[in-house]
């Protein structure tokens, strides 16, 4: 029996059989042309890619109707590849000038650029390879006329094992009621296949680095989504124990729907304000439905992600509108686009270059700042949509007082506009800050007399703190919600907070956890926010546990010297709350 460790990406728990996906490996030689049969060649190479644009819409389409409209913008990334002069100048150029066959000039150019990528450590440039690799494969399938044979038909019940599953591929998935879950080699929480495994509600592990080595078709597997774990040949007494856990799992979604209604309160009666975390306008029913405090942090990068322009004003007044309409009077923070300069040059900004580091470069408030008009563009247009009172706006990557007196500034300027242009809106929207790095963290008593709240992003503030990259495989087991300077800073933070009589919620993963959130309440966190599909857990999880007792703990898991110990006392704590 072997186990596994790579990232869960959904929650559930599946026992099959190994069915392993190989990559189809086309072998490119160079064919040299005669000069007269260059223009033919390259009327073959624009022949494939009008065959792969026709297979990319098709693929939305469907994407569309099974997953929804957020999830098939992430395909438009693909089209704009097709229009990328990589692929339509040159490939074509190197056509010419090598009188070449089509095949060869796309892999030769696709292979140069996949070794720029790879130099760069960073999510977002690992999934613009993939992307890339997906589109190109595609056209070179179109002109060698093969389709890959995804998955053969089969009857039994499976988990696919694969290097690598594009999301244009998951959809095949979904044809096959027998396919129960699948791991791949790569992958991260964030990648396109882990969101597409979410939605589709299907238990997925990426990230095992070599699973398919490990594994051959036939063997026994049990795939842990929440766990991220895989068990390769589990004995008959773990196969046992995994299939009493799955029925476990089942029996607590049951129970999980009939405290939609509750409050989200303690067994000591008090109340815990729980909020929900939202990446899109997409899953706005399903928010209200579960009785929750409020929209604790809407991101908007979804508006300036796969396209060639920016969001319109009027585009973003209408998706904000909706958003604040949805809830009612409860609260709604919107967050200004998070994006870095990788991005926005798809969307027309061009004087800005490639960064080696781009989580800790040119991003948030800091572009936002360096080209205004997007930022006054956001805030403007959450001004227009804020005729109700319960708009908030949350700034991110703030490093220093003087960025939020640059934002205070462009927010008077705004009103002056919409009182000069007659339009209503609400004068007294809260402005607050994400605090995410550590220098705000230590000049947070100087932040509050600027801002009307606060919220913590766990996920980033651990990573800088402990200088950790989650993602990063070798060092990853590092990043530690538990760490003593973890704590000690959360701390610091919430007391400054209270003190100015200010308000600070957590956003973070940290909030999802079992000790993670005893530790935010136990420290005195005013409210969370969690993603949509966690809010049920975490809100189960709040109602068996004791504030009071809660709190009394709170001196030792500040005093303990380090994360193992922390952990021990928050377990210690969990177990006499009976869970």
């Amino acid at each position: 029996m072997i186990i596994k460790r790579g990232i869960g990406v959904n929650i559930g728990i599946a026992i099959g059989k190994v069915f392993i996906i190989r990559d189809d490996n086309v072998v490119i030689e160079k064919r040299n042309l005669p000069k007269e049969k260059i223009k033919e060649e390259i009327n073959r190479y624009k022949m494939a890619l009008s065959k792969t644009k026709e297979e990319i819409d098709i693929i939305k389409a469907q994407v569309l109707e099974a997953l929804g409209k957020q999830h098939a913008k992430l395909i438009d990334a693909h089209s704009m590849i097709l229009k990328d002069p990589l692929i339509t100048k040159e490939v074509i150029n190197l056509i010419s000038t090598q009188m070449c066959n089509a095949e060869y000039a796309l892999s030769i150019k696709i292979e140069e650029t996949i070794k720029k990528f790879d130099k760069i450590n960073d999510t977002f440039f690992t999934e613009k390879k993939n992307e890339i690799i997906d589109v190109s494969r595609r056209i070179i399938f179109n002109l060698i006329n093969v389709s890959r044979s995804f998955l053969k038909e089969t009857k039994e019940p499976i988990i696919i094992v694969a290097n690598n599953i594009y999301p244009s591929e998951l959809l095949n998935i979904r044809k096959y009621p027998n396919v129960l879950a699948f791991c791949i080699n790569l992958g991260s929480k964030t990648s396109h296949t882990a969101l597409f495994a979410q939605n589709m509600g299907i238990p997925a592990v990426v990230g095992l680095g070599d699973i398919t080595k490990i594994v051959k078709d036939g063997d026994s597997i049990i795939v842990n989504g929440e766990e991220g774990s895989v068990i390769i040949s589990p004995t008959d007494e773990i196969i046992d124990v995994y299939k009493k856990k799955k029925e476990q799992l089942h029996k607590n979604e049951l129970y999980l729907s009939k405290i939609k209604k509750l409050p989200t309160i303690t067994r000591d009666n008090k109340k815990i304000n729980l909020m929900i975390n939202l990446d899109s306008q997409d899953n706005l029913g399903d928010c209200s439905s579960l009785n929750s405090d409020g929209i604790g942090l809407f991101r908007t990068e979804f508006l300036y992600l796969n396209r060639d322009n920016i969001p319109s004003e009027e585009e973003q007044t209408d998706v904000y509108r909706k958003v604040l309409n949805s809830v009612g009077d409860l609260p709604v923070i919107i967050r200004t686009a998070d994006i870095g300069a990788d991005k926005v040059s798809n969307i027309g900004i061009k004087d800005v270059g490639k960064e080696t580091n781009p989580f800790m470069g040119f991003r948030g408030i800091r572009l936002f700042l360096r080209y205004p008009q997007l930022l006054k563009s956001q805030i403007k247009a959450i001004y227009r949509a804020s005729q109700r009172s319960n708009a908030r706006i949350m700034i991110p990557m703030v490093t220093s007082v003087d960025e939020i007196i640059q934002v205070r500034n462009i927010i008077e300027d705004i009103k002056k506009e919409l009182v000069e242009q007659n339009i209503q809106f609400n004068q007294d929207i809260p402005l607050g800050i994400m605090v995410e790095i550590p220098s705000s963290a230590i000049i947070i008593d100087y932040i509050l007399d600027y801002v009307d709240f606060i919220s913590v992003g766990t996920n980033d503030l651990i990573q800088y703190l402990l200088a950790v990259d989650r993602v990063n495989q070798y060092v990853s087991n590092m990043y530690d919600p538990f760490h003593p300077a973890v704590l000690r800073i959360l701390n610091l933070i919430f007391q400054s907070a209270h003190k100015k009589g200010k308000k600070v919620s957590v956003c973070g993963e940290m909030a999802c956890d079992y000790l993670g959130s005893m530790a935010l309440i136990a420290l005195g966190v005013d409210s969370m926010s969690v993603p949509l599909k966690m809010f049920l857990k975490v809100k189960q999880h709040i109602r068996n546990l004791n504030y009071e007792k809660l709190l009394s703990i709170s001196t030792k898991i500040l005093n303990a010297d380090n994360s193992t110990a922390i952990i021990e006392i928050l377990q210690n704590e969990l177990a006499n709350h009976g869970n």
